[in-house]
């Protein structure tokens, strides 16, 4: 198997986009701990939970100094609410830049000797958000700009022995997706906007995450890989009344 033999950590791995990844990472033969601040609703098969807030320095570096080993680091813990810009102050924007970015940052370093040592891999969660505009959800695309930066940085310093890559995700069907895109109508009007028709689902980008982390990459390091379904159709060419029929 891919990732046979392998031990992951998946930073909020307990629902959403993190759990696909875990469930990949586990059906590839890895051994996957997920932590994230609460356990997940559903347990996850062949997993084990710990409880982390990847915010909390001194404790992200307690956890990894506690792994006997580790070969395989997946930066998922993220998200921001829906917010305005100059309906919130600014600490509240500060915040989510320090889930999305500073907080990766502190989990690579935490875990970089573990991942030095085994010749490991770091897998960043990107978004699409971090390269077009996010209204509603600036601070967050912001702090994905910055960690895809980060990742291609922390591939040159890192290299030989760590190899760092990004996914950059698109929309994703999770169990909470409702409250971005609104019921079963939202998500469908919405897949029509995407070329390849759907909203990814999670499996897709965990089978995506497997294999920046397995052998198969063994040569791509300091990579964005879009996970995006084709991106999104251009908005001018429905505008547009060029070659429309009659």
């Amino acid at each position: 198997m891919e990732l046979d033999g392998k031990v992951a950590v998946v930073t909020g791995g307990t629902r959403g986009v993190g759990a696909g990844i875990a469930r990949s990472f586990a059906r590839a033969g890895a051994e996957v701990v997920v932590c994230a601040r609460r356990p997940p609703e559903v347990p996850l098969p062949r997993t084990e939970f710990r409880a982390l807030d990847v915010r909390d320095a001194d404790a992200v570096r307690e956890f990894f100094a506690g792994l006997p080993r580790l070969d395989v680091l997946v930066n998922n813990a993220g998200g921001a609410p829906y917010r305005r810009l100059a309906d919130a102050e600014p600490e509240r924007h500060a915040r989510v830049i320090e889930l999305n970015l500073l907080a990766p940052l502190t989990v690579s370093l935490a875990a970089h000797e573990h991942l030095r040592r085994a010749g490991g891999s770091v897998v960043m969660i990107g978004s699409v958000s971090g390269s077009r505009p996010s209204p509603g959800s600036a601070a967050y695309g912001a702090a994905k700009a910055g960690l895809e930066n980060l990742a291609r940085s922390m591939a040159v310093e890192w290299a030989p022995e760590v190899r760092v890559n990004t996914l950059v995700v698109g929309m994703v069907h999770t169990e909470l997706a409702h409250l971005h895109y609104g019921g079963a109508e939202g998500v469908e009007a919405v897949s029509r906007t995407v070329p390849l028709g759907r909203l990814a689902q999670p499996a897709d980008v965990g089978a995506a995450a497997v294999f920046l982390a397995s052998d198969a990459s063994a040569y791509i390091s300091g990579a964005s890989l879009l996970v995006h379904g084709g991106g999104e159709r251009p908005a001018f060419l429905d505008a547009a009344t060029a070659n429309k029929e009659a």
